[in-house]
């Protein structure tokens, strides 16, 4: 059985057990996230919703938050000297799935 999930701008497949990392959620560790926008179940059949399955949820269980390996970004224009080096790190939020809800 698998879900497919959208959270952050951005769809995730999952199933009972997987770890993910999605977008902050900020919770602190160890609280219960629950997960409304589930767009398909697939449980022997598949159920896409319209655009979200009615009734449909999936329960996490939140590991901690933590930063992404950096992102360097570097703005460079040829024979004018302009050049700019700057660096990112999203910050995330790691679940474990526990239940899907359908």
């Amino acid at each position: 059985m698998y879900a497919i999930i959208a959270t952050g701008g951005k769809q995730y497949k999952v199933a009972e057990g997987d770890i993910i990392r999605v977008e902050k959620l900020g919770v602190e560790e160890g609280a219960t996230y629950t997960f409304d926008q589930v767009l398909a179940v697939n449980n022997g059949e598949l159920v896409v919703g319209d655009p979200v399955v009615k009734g449909a949820t999936v329960s996490a269980t939140v590991m901690g938050d933590g930063r992404a390996k950096k992102v360097i970004v570097y703005k460079y224009k040829p024979k004018t000297g302009y050049h700019k080096k700057n660096g990112h790190r999203q910050a995330y939020t790691q679940v474990k799935i526990e239940k899907i809800n359908a």
